[in-house]
């Protein structure tokens, strides 16, 4: 095999092949997903550094964990899963260190807005995450590769090899079900 001919392979005939230990089928993956991924976590966190940290951690323990890797969900939504949750673990490390930063003493006035706001986004964005984890697999992988940005509706149904119109429609239900619990929680943070 060359390495070329890796580009044409399903994600599922490369996740066992990374599971071999193929170092190909590992780079096809990592060119495949880095920038989605990237870009994924960049809009959860808003930073930068951290989220190509992040997609970083997750490659390497990927590459770490080949033999181990068994996947019961797609690999897209393995890989996006697995971004969500070490999203929700610096999350979670960051409110530990503000809630320090808070009991040493008192913040000027404005910085302390500007730090309750900030905790209040990603709060709201680990809520939507969790939220759109509890969707219907299929359903939620569908409306995961469209929030991308990087894949038209005809796109993902080649990919997952389903028609554009349920592409379509699967985006809609998912959005049908997110709508009311995102509005009720947005109602709670303003």
């Amino acid at each position: 095999m060359r390495e070329s001919d890796y580009a044409k392979y399903t994600d599922g005939k490369l996740a066992a092949l990374l599971q071999q230990g193929d170092a190909y089928a590992y780079t096809e993956i990592f060119e495949r997903y880095k920038v989605l991924l990237y870009k994924h976590a960049y809009r959860l966190l808003g930073d930068e550094d951290e989220a190509s940290d992040i997609i970083s951690d997750l490659f390497l323990a990927l590459w770490q964990k080949k033999g181990a890797l068994n996947l019961k969900v797609s690999l897209s939504s393995y890989l996006y899963g697995a971004v969500r949750n070490r999203v929700f673990d610096l999350m979670t490390h960051q409110k530990v260190i503000a809630r320090y930063l808070d009991s040493i003493g008192d913040f000027v006035k404005q910085g302390r807005y500007e730090t309750d706001e900030s905790i209040r986004a990603k709060e709201l964005a680990a809520i939507i995450e969790r939220e759109i984890a509890s969707l219907p697999p299929k359903m939620r992988e569908v409306f995961e590769l469209s929030r991308s940005g990087e894949l038209s509706y005809r796109e993902i149904g080649e990919m997952l090899n389903i028609s554009e119109g349920t592409v379509k429609q699967q985006v809609h239900n998912a959005l049908k079900i997110l709508r009311p619990k995102i509005n009720s929680f947005l109602v709670f943070f303003l």
